[in-house]
């Protein structure tokens, strides 16, 4: 059965097929909030100048396949300027499936036509879970790539929400979210719970935004609604699923003002701790813990399945969830890069620095912090460069 494929310059478009790709995401079970339509429209209108968006269709008997919104820009690589292709919602969306249902014979014909299209030295998805549906494509397009690299970027708590749930935690951290509660007690702060609707959704994120510029992540600018492209982002994209009741917080309110959050996405029964903020005067409160007991109760309460940290860092992750953890998810790093001059040059500098970052390690001066080693994926094909 043959593949034919279209190219459609955007999400918005009349001819985008909008019920199609909605049938496609809703039977691919590794599909997340960050592959809703509602998601990716609001990251097509926050593009940077320069950023250029393609979107491929696969179809099979009329019927949709495959969708890849892809954005292309140049991005610095030392002294080179190189095109490089991601897909939409790049770096703030926390995982993203590849809505790809078809079997991997097509990976090769697929990737094609993206160089062809989209012309790169370097094809990057990030924060692409391990998943059976597309793990022989990735092997098709590693064999495709002049070099390809699959690195872990992160290894994400999650928590399963069971009856032993309604018993207080054990060991430290109990005595953590009992100080925690009686500091809030204290100061009479109350704890609320919300799902967002398209009626309240505004003034949730006036309140959170608030918070989260008033806290360190304000301060640095590394927050979710720093700058207005992120800023327009966030507010049309969690307008959009607030409409479907996929976004929930839980708030900590002190005289009806908001003093500390945690916001959520909730699909399939499993909430995403997508972002959280504190305002620093209550610092001392203890909050995130109490917050985080709370989307488990909430869970509990409402037959959910799990609490998912969404993106922590690969070392030293301060997330509270490590806590109670009861498994982990690893995200992936896919860089495929291609046979172009550029591409080539790209591969063997990254080659050459995967070579040389064990023997700089090894010389270290002595107390010097050497960098952690590239993890391997398990599956890694022989003579592709990892990182």
């Amino acid at each position: 059965m043959s593949l034919v494929l279209k190219w459609c310059a955007s999400l918005r478009s009349h001819d985008f097929p909008a019920g199609e790709y909605e049938a496609l995401r809703k039977r691919l079970p590794a599909s997340t909030p960050f592959n809703h339509l509602g998601w990716l429209r609001a990251a097509e209108a926050a593009l940077a100048p320069g950023q250029q968006l393609q979107v491929l269709l696969g179809y099979q008997d009329q019927h949709l396949c495959l969708c890849l919104p892809l954005i292309r820009c140049r991005e610095p690589f030392g002294p080179l300027l190189a095109p490089v292709v991601r897909h939409l919602g790049h770096p703030l969306s926390d995982r993203i499936a590849l809505l790809i249902d078809l079997p991997a014979l097509y990976a090769e014909q697929v990737l094609q036509a993206i160089r062809r299209q989209l012309p790169h030295a370097l094809l990057q998805l990030s924060e692409v879970p391990d998943h059976p549906e597309t793990d022989g494509w990735l092997r098709q397009w590693a064999a495709a790539s002049s070099t390809w690299q699959q690195r872990l970027s992160c290894r994400v708590p999650v928590h399963r929400i069971n009856e032993g749930d309604r018993q207080e935690v054990s060991g430290d951290p109990r005595y953590k979210l009992r100080r925690a509660r009686k500091r809030i007690g204290a100061c009479g702060a109350q704890v609320r719970r919300v799902i967002a609707t398209p009626e309240n959704i505004g003034a949730l994120l006036d309140a959170i935004s608030a918070v989260e510029a008033a806290s360190w992540k304000g301060d640095d600018e590394v927050g979710i609604f720093s700058g207005e492209l992120q800023r327009q982002w966030m507010y049309q994209a969690f307008t959009a699923l607030a409409a479907e009741g996929l976004v929930c917080l839980v708030l900590l309110e002190l005289d009806g003002r908001c003093i500390s959050y945690r916001l959520g996405l909730l699909e399939r029964g499993r909430v995403y701790d997508y972002n959280l903020a504190f305002a620093p005067e209550h610092r001392d409160l203890g909050s995130g813990r109490v917050l985080l007991e709370e989307w488990i109760h909430w869970g509990l309460d409402q037959d959910w399945k799990w609490v998912d940290a969404s993106r922590v860092s690969l070392n030293n992750s301060s997330h509270q969830l490590h806590e109670r953890q009861t498994g982990h998810l690893e995200h992936w790093r896919l860089s495929s890069y291609s046979w172009r001059p550029d591409g080539l040059l790209l591969g063997l500098a990254q080659r050459t620095w995967q070579w040389l970052k064990p023997r700089l390690r090894k010389t270290g001066t002595p107390g010097t912090l050497a960098p952690t080693p590239p993890q391997e994926h398990p599956d890694a094909l022989p003579g592709h460069s990892q990182r």
